[in-house]
């Protein structure tokens, strides 16, 4: 296994050394068989979705307990030998110093945590400072990523508030942001006004990952899409097992 360190500058490297239009894409493995599909593929680093782990353990999206979701990780992480970010939803209520202790001792480099609770957004200066209390927990290395749900919820001005949470969030310590399901306009004025590496999801039927890319996208990931495909597979398999 790499040591933390080394993986956690190699991710931070694979963000920030990249020409414009060229976006780190970053597969989202759901166990350590497809960690290692992906990595044996050539991708340098991998995002762990919270929602296609969950899937694969027998959990809707969100219902995962906190450490079956770092168990997952830390077996995902074991198996490859690139860097690997996780998907930890907001933390699973644990506090701050618990989160960053969890996250490390999985090995994972990296993480994203999400701005919103059943649907609702947390206000903006509460979210700053729990950013900014994982971050400070976490130390500098691990690449922290904020999630910004304003599309996800539907905000009445959702740019406009999405710079706001960006920023704020930036300033409290986050590595980058995440805007979930920013159309490509908003997310190259997103990538234009901010500093920072801005992630952009790539979905079944939407813009993918050159052309997220090409409107400002840092890093581009598949959320539980790629695990949600593979399993639809499996479904057309096993009714051909059964119709056979």
């Amino acid at each position: 296994m790499t040591p933390p360190a080394d993986a956690a500058a190699l991710l931070r490297r694979l963000h920030h050394d990249r020409a414009p239009g060229d976006a780190l894409v970053l597969p989202g493995p759901w166990d350590a068989a497809s960690a290692r599909i992906f990595a044996e593929a050539g991708f340098p680093a991998l995002a762990t979705p919270s929602m296609g782990v969950s899937l694969s353990l027998g959990y809707a999206d969100g219902a995962c307990p906190a450490e079956e979701m770092f168990a997952a990780v830390a077996r995902i992480v074991r198996a490859v030998e690139v860097p690997v970010t996780a998907d930890i939803e907001r933390g699973y209520g644990l506090p701050p110093a618990e989160i960053a202790q969890r996250l490390l001792g999985t090995g994972a480099v990296g993480c994203n945590l999400e701005d919103s609770v059943s649907g609702r957004l947390v206000e903006t200066g509460r979210q700053a400072e729990f950013l900014a209390a994982v971050r400070e927990a976490l130390g500098p290395g691990p690449f922290l990523n904020a999630r910004v749900d304003v599309y996800l919820c539907g905000a009445d001005r959702p740019l406009e508030e999405a710079l706001e949470r960006c920023r704020a969030y930036v300033a409290a310590g986050a590595d980058g942001v995440y805007p979930l399901g920013a159309p490509p306009g908003e997310l190259t004025a997103l990538a234009r006004e901010l500093e920072v590496p801005v992630n952009a999801l790539a979905r079944p039927g939407g813009p993918g990952p050159a052309e997220l890319a090409a409107a400002g996208a840092t890093r581009v990931t598949f959320g539980g899409g790629l695990a949600m495909r593979a399993m639809e597979q499996v479904r057309g398999w096993a009714a051909g097992l059964r119709d056979d």
